[in-house]
């Protein structure tokens, strides 16, 4: 296959990756809801710890980096935690 098409490949992986991050964005919201319900802080540190574990062992039996997957996850985790507290009135972001 030439450069050209697996570059191609890739850049629509990136588009389908870049929904897929908006649309866990986007339940923030919901979260921030739930979690106002029955009075629970917006950072969730065990949830955290939950969902960091399930991704570096979903990547592992997958035989990708598991400590890798897990950095990307603790991105995510910190954007939907900024995105509450800005929902919140507590962040600064747009």
């Amino acid at each position: 296959m030439p450069l050209r098409e697996v570059r191609a490949k890739i850049e629509m992986i990136d588009v389908q990756m870049l929904d897929l991050i908006e649309q866990r964005t986007e339940l923030a919201r919901d979260v921030l809801e739930a979690k106002r319900a029955v009075k629970m802080p917006i950072n969730d540190v065990e949830q955290n710890k939950m969902v960091l574990n399930r991704a570096a062992n979903s990547a592992t039996e997958r035989g990708l980096d598991g400590e890798s997957v897990k950095r990307i996850f603790e991105i995510l985790i910190k954007m939907n935690i900024e995105r509450q507290h800005e929902m919140s009135g507590e962040g600064n972001l747009p």
